[in-house]
């Protein structure tokens, strides 16, 4: 765990200061963006942000009628599965972080799909060589068995004051009505066009007519309307052990081809006793210390919370408030390459693998890492790992690993209420548009999680805790952050969807917050870079066209151009009660933040 109480107590004075200079912030872009979205909100009564207008106001419904932020966060969520479609839904999984404010702690749920109890390593080896990415995405063998269902159970079961028939009710009704496309729907639905017309329920749903929707029209999706109200009769029984449950099965072992497009889409392996296995799982947050806050996330089999966490362990001993905005993002960067390495060679499935969870997060083994980093040279990737079991000053001669593909796709949703309740959710089906896979009559898209699994091991002669195995959880880069004071109050809570660089976005922007100073918004639109022990660190263009780029090239550093990276949404508590909800400005379109009651 890193070392509390690192920083002075006035540094902590200074960052109350900070936060309550959010609130008065104004935001970066102008107020109303693209389809009526505001990218800031401040106000009483609890705040919804996410990518989305439609979800975060059937959150901000549900907060209105007396629910809790975890009742909410599934309203946000069901919502989420009618506009943003092709990133999370009944079809998917993912990972909830809530903090309880009465008893001012922090729990999560593992909602993370699972693959076939029948799942060998070589699962995606096909006569002996991995087979190719494209091919597996696209097709049954993929899929794994959904979590978002158990998840929200879980949630609502264990912390909410809601049924799931009625947090269900606002998603259900934009499903019935409709919702409006926009640019960034349109754009999704066109880089999934190909395949989409493989599978004729896709194609009848996502291009109506037979042509791409258009923006400012209305799509509707009247089948996920009716899936919604089954959930909410029969709660998520109806997946696990019910009709819903077998036309998820017949659609992943038969996928529903359209013949003529002569598409191999390889049937999975799914069966009615992996969905009857299936559980949510209640764990402990992983947890460490950042200059005298208290940081809390997902535990594995997400990587999240243990690369952010121990990422910020090596900057700990830096002072980034006043390095200049080289040093600072050299840091940034190198203490990101080193903890990618680590996560290769240490983070999987705990239910499979011997995770040293509480080692990778220690100061002791952050202190061994940090020292590898010098303020004039740059580290070289792939970087081997460190054994955090046995931490050696500077070590750096075991045997290296790339870092595997990650989808880039999903959803993140940050919820708070009038009792000081959060909760911070990321949810998801893979890459954008998951399988490809409509469940036919059912209105929502299969995830194609298991392609986060390693195919093969990433490199010869190193173990990789990633490969698949019977019932076994893919890792994931799922950060969802929430960040406490001394006090055990909240301070933020923050996160992102983007594949592998949802861990560096999250640690970017909290680095940008705390440490930098910027109001929550602006450090949310910061442009961003992302090394994951890659040979090359993506630069979004903002850096990419600036004399800053050459500065760290200066230093060793290379770049690569990547046109958007993370799109996070976080809320803020505020002095007197008050809540700060941010979204992006312009990632996505702009996301959507939203308060109960808003303030001047």
């Amino acid at each position: 765990m890193g070392r509390p109480g690192t920083r002075k107590p006035a540094m902590l004075v200074a960052l109350a200061a900070v936060a309550s200079m959010g609130a008065a912030a104004p935001p970066p872009a102008a107020p109303g963006g693209p389809g009526g979205k505001v990218p800031v909100a401040v106000g009483y009564g609890g705040a919804v942000s996410s990518v989305d207008a439609d979800a975060s106001a059937a959150g901000i419904e549900v907060l209105r009628n007396g629910g809790n932020a975890v009742d909410a966060a599934v309203a946000t969520a069901a919502a989420l599965g009618v506009t943003e479609p092709y990133s999370a839904g009944v079809g998917g999984g993912g990972y909830f972080v809530y903090y309880d404010a009465k008893s001012r702690t922090v729990h999560t749920i593992d909602g993370r799909e699972t693959a076939p109890l029948s799942a060998r390593s070589d699962l995606f080896l096909e006569n002996g060589k991995p087979l190719a990415f494209a091919d597996a995405v696209t097709s049954g063998l993929s899929v794994g068995t959904p979590g978002t269902p158990a998840t929200w159970q879980t949630a609502l079961r264990s912390w909410g004051t809601s049924s799931l028939a009625r947090v269900l009710r606002p998603a259900e009704r934009i499903a019935r009505d409709g919702f409006t496309v926009d640019d960034t729907f349109r754009s999704q639905t066109a880089a999934n066009e190909t395949r989409f017309r493989y599978f004729p329920d896709t194609a009848r749903l996502f291009l109506p007519g037979g042509r791409l929707p258009e923006v400012g029209s209305t799509l509707r999706n009247p089948d996920l309307a009716k899936t919604y109200q089954e959930l909410g009769r029969k709660g998520a029984d109806a997946v696990y052990r019910g009709d819903l449950g077998r036309d998820i099965l017949a659609a992943v072992n038969k996928p529903p081809v359209d013949p003529a497009s002569g598409w191999n889409a390889r049937p999975g392996k799914l069966t009615a006793k992996d969905l009857s296995a299936y559980r949510a799982k209640l764990q402990r947050p992983t947890d460490t210390s950042y200059r005298g806050l208290k940081v809390y996330s997902i535990a594995p089999s997400s990587s999240g919370g243990t690369t952010v966490g121990e990422a910020l362990n090596i900057l700990e001993k830096s002072d980034l408030s006043k390095a200049s905005e080289t040093q600072y993002l050299h840091r940034y960067i190198e203490a990101s390459r080193i903890a990618f390495a680590d996560r290769g060679r240490w983070v999987g499935d705990p239910a499979f693998e011997d995770v040293p969870t509480q080692q990778l997060l220690s100061q002791r083994f952050a202190d061994s890492r940090a020292c590898l980093i010098k303020p004039d040279a740059v580290l070289t990737s792939p970087l081997a790992p460190g054994d955090p079991r046995h931490p050696a000053a500077c070590a750096n001669k075991g045997k290296t690993a790339p870092t595997t593909y990650e989808g880039e796709n999903t959803t993140h949703l940050t919820v708070s209420d009038k009792w000081g309740n959060v909760v911070s959710y990321t949810l998801t089906i893979e890459q954008t548009g998951g399988s490809g896979i409509t469940v036919p009559g059912r209105g929502f898209l299969l995830n194609n999680e298991l392609t986060d699994f390693s195919f093969a091991p990433a490199s010869p002669g190193v173990p990789d805790p990633n490969l698949p195995g019977p019932g076994k959880r893919p890792r994931s880069s799922i950060s969802p952050t929430i960040v406490l004071d001394r006090h055990d109050k909240p301070v933020v809570a923050l996160g992102s969807p983007g594949g592998a660089t949802i861990i560096t976005t999250v640690l970017q922007t909290l680095t940008e917050f705390v440490d930098r100073g910027l109001p929550l918004v602006d450090a949310i639109a910061a442009p961003r870079a992302s090394q994951r022990n890659a040979a090359q660190t993506e630069l979004e263009p903002a850096l990419y066209d600036s004399a800053l780029r050459e500065r760290l090239e200066q230093l060793g550093h290379s770049f690569k151009l990547n046109p958007e990276i993370g799109a996070a949404t976080g809320v803020q508590r505020l002095p007197n009660g008050k809540w700060l909800a941010a979204a992006e400005t312009t990632r996505r379109g702009g996301g959507s933040a939203m308060v109960v009651n808003p303030t001047g």
